[in-house]
């Protein structure tokens, strides 16, 4: 039997720093698209195009990745990473980056009105920008998620990996919520290859993991002091794209738009979703206790008050 050829896909980036190159790197590496990288700086993404495609012939990736200065070729695409947008200073807490990148997605927002693709926010702080982006586009909320929780349980898995010792490919975890130091980890659904880790360490320790997971993107910034970390986002960017272009029904947890899951509605945070060609699939409701609901009612009524301030 002739395998059937799949058709060619298209991811396209605006914002080609740290995030949006790398993002298309490990794309490019993965096999899993062409890319078409956009910035409004000129010529930064034909140059960072150029440089990984002269890196091709000893990496061993196939496809191809482009510049452009306009943002229509990036839109010309299955799915858009929206990577643009200021990163934050040591001290500086996510939310202090909403009054400066707001505006740079609500243009791009209105621009992409029309859009016809699987978008993915990226820029911080994500559930912020996630939700002011579907306010501001019209665009089906099954089409627009923000990455949030599937780099938050990234994190855990990598440090519930390490106390144990163990490869953190057989760790699997769940985070919800806002993508902040107010994000919920849900222990019951921590496992190491379907164990459940609260009978492989105490409690305790188990906690000092969840406080450390919410405090990991602080670290990297207050070591780096120069740059925000990108390599764990990329990565987990590059999952969430791989899942809409291969249509794997993967179930993630991302920023999307709450419907009154949880007494919640219009707020984008994450949840597990079951994510493939045609955006969201369908949205997973975890069990949560009564404080985790409260926790996830206090982090939407903060994004509430500052989108529609």
């Amino acid at each position: 039997m002739i395998a059937k050829e799949l058709p060619m896909s298209l991811i396209g980036i605006v914002g080609s720093g740290n995030v949006g190159a790398n993002t298309a790197f490990f794309l490019a590496e993965r096999d899993v698209a062409d890319v078409v990288l956009y910035d409004i700086q000129d010529g930064l993404s034909e140059g960072k195009a150029l440089d990984m495609m002269e890196a091709a012939s000893v990496r061993g990736y196939r496809k191809h990745v482009a510049g452009s200065n306009k943002l229509a070729d990036a839109l010309d695409s299955e799915v858009c990473i929206i990577a643009a947008g200021s990163v934050r200073k040591p001290g500086m807490k996510r939310e202090e980056l909403y009054s400066v990148n707001r505006d740079i997605v609500a243009d791009l927002a209105e621009r992409m009105s029309g859009y016809n693709g699987i978008v993915i926010v990226v820029t911080e702080p994500v559930d912020y920008l996630t939700t002011l982006f579907l306010d501001s586009s019209k665009l089906d909320p099954a089409r627009v998620i923000g990455l949030g929780g599937h780099l938050d349980a990234t994190r855990l898995r990598y440090l519930i990996a390490k106390e144990l010792g163990v490869s953190a490919q057989n760790v699997s975890a769940v985070v919800v919520g806002s993508h902040t130091d107010r994000m919920i980890p849900l222990a019951a659904y921590c496992k190491v290859s379907g164990i459940p880790v609260s009978s492989l360490m105490d409690a305790s320790r188990l906690t000092e993991i969840f406080d450390d997971t919410r405090s990991a993107a602080d670290e990297i910034v207050d070591l780096a002091v120069r740059t925000n970390a990108y390599y764990g986002p990329d990565a987990a960017a590059s999952d969430l794209c791989e899942a809409v272009v291969r249509d794997s029904r993967q179930i993630v947890s991302a920023s999307v738009r709450f419907s009154g899951q949880y007494g919640v509605d219009g707020i984008a945070m994450s949840l597990p979703i079951v994510l493939g060609e045609k955006g969201v699939i369908r949205v997973l409701e975890p069990k949560l206790e009564a404080d985790q609901r409260k926790i996830l009612e206090k982090s939407a009524e903060r994004i509430r008050s500052v989108v529609t301030a």
